[in-house]
């Protein structure tokens, strides 16, 4: 067993975040927020919609950055997916490269772009795991902005992390 007692609720405007060294179970948490693990004990409650944030982008390499963003954002349930993705192009300062395949994208650019996948979905709960794995300060500042944006909306975000993030009123998860 990874981590036992933990329990938190989160409403709109919330964050938390979880700290602690690697292998302590923060992915581990993350996934079974997501519904893909399940709790060994307890329950997971979530009447909204959730876009997931892992190590693994979840973009097809061979399709523009844009196009592989498009095709994400038009699974979702709500309308202007083109509107949504550049606006998380221009969110994460990806404009300029929409027209790139991803294959081609250095990692902070994927990370970037996995991001944005998440921003142009618009679910109302981001869990995102190690979000700023890959990033530059700069790319950092924007991520912090991004998730603050988010909360101001109504959003819910719970992130794992082992780099500090600046996330005003966060709850901690300490594992």
């Amino acid at each position: 067993m990874l981590f036992s007692g933990v329990s938190f609720g989160l409403g709109p405007g919330d964050a938390a975040v979880v700290t602690g060294p690697n292998g302590i179970g923060k992915s581990s948490l993350i996934r079974v927020a997501a519904g893909l693990l399940p709790p060994f004990d307890g329950a997971v409650t979530c009447d909204t919609d959730k876009a997931l944030l892992t190590e693994a982008s979840a973009l097809d390499t061979d399709r523009t950055l844009a196009a592989a963003l498009r095709f994400w954002a038009s699974l979702d349930r709500t309308v202007d997916p083109g509107a949504r993705v550049a606006a998380a192009l221009e969110a994460l300062d990806l404009g300029a490269l929409a027209d790139i395949p991803v294959r081609l994208l250095s990692t902070g650019q994927r990370r970037r772009a996995a991001i944005a996948r998440v921003a142009a979905s618009k679910a109302v709960v981001w869990l995102l795991d190690e979000p700023a794995n890959g990033l530059d300060t700069h790319s950092i500042t924007r991520l912090e902005a991004l998730i603050a944006q988010h909360r101001t909306e109504g959003g819910i975000a719970l992130v794992a992390t082992h780099l500090p993030l600046a996330m005003p009123d966060a709850l901690e998860i300490a594992l």
